[in-house]
């Protein structure tokens, strides 16, 4: 018992100690190494929101062009309101994640229409807006309107953990409120934005997942990670994403320069997204079965390319088929649409398909 409250006292005694010029240097750090980013000189809500929602599971090197074409084409809340889905798809083709872009479509019909346009600038209105969470509702409500709302997102997570030595697990139901209370706590009330921008930048650049930059960090001398020598344990995890695999066989049939397509339907990965003719199967189909279905004494079958695509929760096991026919097994022959090749840049694909066919000469990615 007197050994456990000694250890809760000196980790009160350290988290003090941290604290007592905590901003003093994460400030100073991050005016010296932060980064120039378009989404930084600006406190225009709007773009501050698709920055954030384009960033949720990309790279800032990957997702600077795509903000810069998303915000040149879609430059207000009422442009983005007003366009078709398809043209939002469009312009977020190879982000993967496709939610994202339905979501902050929806979000924006939703500004127009409850908020006249403007963006809300409370944190419980934001986060009442599709596809945003409290993560995204405290990025844009403090880096806008200098809110003193902490954000807490991987990176955060990263750097207080090992910081902090906590071993809550990050995923779980009281690690996301210890984490959250913790950064509110560190929050600089005086200017949330520069704080909240300096501390996912801090885990960005200098508390990397891998290889971290400790010798250099201004942190140092108080992080218990670094001091115990356990910086790769941290941050903890305690659940574990199961892949489920699935096996795609799409048939690649051109007539007359025309591609044959159609669009993906139901509440499934990709959805509303343009893709070839498929055939899914319970186990990878040998080709043999598949002639059999196409009737191969008049039509042929040819294999032409295999991929394996990995998402998040999934593993796509492709086939790609050239053929003169389609089998009836691969949807309702009045959703198949025949498109010339020169005007398929103008249909969204997911990046499976536009890599297969950018690797037959049909290019189709972004001008």
């Amino acid at each position: 018992m007197k050994s456990q409250q000694k250890k809760t006292k000196a980790l009160f005694l350290h988290k003090i100690l941290i604290m007592i010029d905590f901003n003093k240097r994460l400030l100073n750090w991050y005016h010296s190494n932060r980064r120039s980013l378009p989404w930084r000189q600006t406190i225009d809500p709007y773009r501050i929101w698709i920055s954030e929602i384009i960033l949720q599971q990309t790279q800032v090197k990957q997702g600077l062009n795509y903000y810069q074409r998303f915000i040149n084409h879609f430059p207000n809340v009422e442009k983005l309101a007003k366009a078709d889905e398809d043209e939002v798809l469009k312009l977020w083709q190879g982000l993967g994640y496709y939610s994202r872009a339905r979501n902050l479509h929806t979000a924006a019909k939703s500004i127009l229409k409850l908020h006249n346009g403007q963006f809300p600038n409370t944190y419980i209105e934001i986060l009442k807006l599709k596809g945003i969470g409290p993560y995204t509702a405290a990025a844009i409500s403090s880096f806008a309107f200098n809110l003193p709302h902490a954000v807490v997102d991987g990176n955060v997570y990263r750097f207080l953990s090992r910081l902090f030595g906590i071993s809550i697990a990050i995923d779980s139901t009281p690690g996301k409120k210890h984490f959250h209370n913790l950064a509110q706590e560190l929050l600089n009330q005086k200017n949330p934005a520069s704080h909240n921008q300096a501390i996912m930048e801090m885990g960005a650049l200098q508390c990397k997942p891998f290889s971290p930059s400790c010798i250099d960090c201004p942190f140092t001398d108080r992080c218990v990670a670094f001091s115990t020598g356990r910086v790769e344990d941290f941050p903890v995890k305690e659940k574990r994403t199961k892949q489920r695999h699935r096996y795609f066989s799409y048939f690649y049939m051109v007539e007359n320069n025309k591609l044959v397509i159609c669009k993906r339907q139901g509440n499934d990965i990709w959805r509303n997204l343009y893709e070839l003719p498929l055939l899914e199967s319970p186990k990878q189909l040998p080709v043999k079965s598949l002639k059999a279905s196409l009737n191969t004494d008049h039509h042929t079958l040819q294999l032409i390319d295999e991929k394996k695509h990995i998402l998040s929760h999934q593993i796509i096991h492709t086939r790609f088929y050239r053929t003169s026919t389609l089998p009836d097994s691969t949807g309702n022959k009045e959703q198949w649409m025949r498109v010339p090749i020169q005007e398929l840049k103008q249909y969204a694909f997911p990046q499976l398909i536009v890599n297969f066919l950018n690797e037959q000469g049909l290019s189709i990615n972004h001008e």
